[in-house]
């Protein structure tokens, strides 16, 4: 792919993934380097039991890792849950929120989502932030009004330029190898960008917007072409080394 796009490519592992795993990471480590990237990056998210192996593996590389969530809470009495500052002390550099299985299967609101934000920047963690339609909100025409109500109380209130990154992701396309057109692709992104403008001003010009849902190497060229995508939110893909590879070759 030539063009001048900074690119932000992210591995979304969900619920897979296991010590083994650090072999497919040690050779993403490998080819990063050997690619040399010069507008490209790569973050992986594991799950969190395998998260400070993969952080250990990826020190003095090129390979960002994070998170998958976070709690809105800084710390006590919450069974299972996790904070940015445990993320921070295993040098995990971002989390994201509000993917559409943590709104759906967690009952996760974006009010929720909003106050996860605040506590993660307030821990020096980057944050993406997901937003997406269902395929009845779509059908009903409705996607740009859910959107644009998941940004207005999903986004924190005050950010820098570089510690928000947004995820279009429809539920819809998410593992369905379904995806939108390409001129949905950009009125959406478009539309979120307009209202990142509006937000933050001259700083929300530069807030990267990806693209994630049954992203692959059939479809991640094309996909990245379009204005105002700057990256994919990968899911099944990122998992196998030569799949994820062969997304990350359409970048440089």
């Amino acid at each position: 792919m030539k063009n001048n796009k900074k690119l932000l490519i992210a591995g979304n592992w969900k619920m897979n993934g296991l010590r083994k795993s650090s072999l497919m990471i040690s050779n993403l480590i490998k080819y990063i380097k050997n690619k040399k990237f010069k507008n490209t990056n790569i973050l992986i998210c594991p799950p969190f039991t395998i998260a400070n192996i993969f952080s250990s593996l990826s020190k003095k590389s090129n390979l960002i890792i994070g998170a998958q969530d976070c709690s809105d809470k800084e710390s006590g009495a919450f069974t299972g849950d996790i904070s940015p500052e445990m993320l921070k002390d295993i040098d995990l550099e971002m989390v994201i929120l509000g993917h559409s299985e943590r709104r759906e299967y967690h009952n996760e609101t974006s009010e929720i989502v909003k106050k996860k934000a605040i506590n993660a920047l307030k821990n020096k963690l980057k944050v993406i932030i997901c937003v997406g339609e269902s395929l009845s909100q779509k059908k009903n025409g409705k996607t740009l009004r859910i959107i644009g109500d998941q940004l207005k109380k999903s986004l924190p209130d005050k950010i820098t330029s570089n510690n928000l990154i947004i995820a279009y992701e429809p539920i819809w396309a998410i593992g369905s190898g379904l995806i939108p057109n390409n001129e949905d692709i950009f009125k959406v992104h478009e539309f979120i960008s307009k209202k990142l403008v509006k937000k933050y001003g001259v700083k929300g010009k530069k807030i990267k917007i990806l693209y994630g849902g049954s992203v692959n190497k059939k479809n991640a060229e094309d996909i990245l072409s379009i204005d105002f995508v700057n990256g994919a939110l990968v899911g099944g893909a990122s998992l196998r080394y030569k799949d994820f590879k062969s997304i990350l070759d359409f970048c440089n």
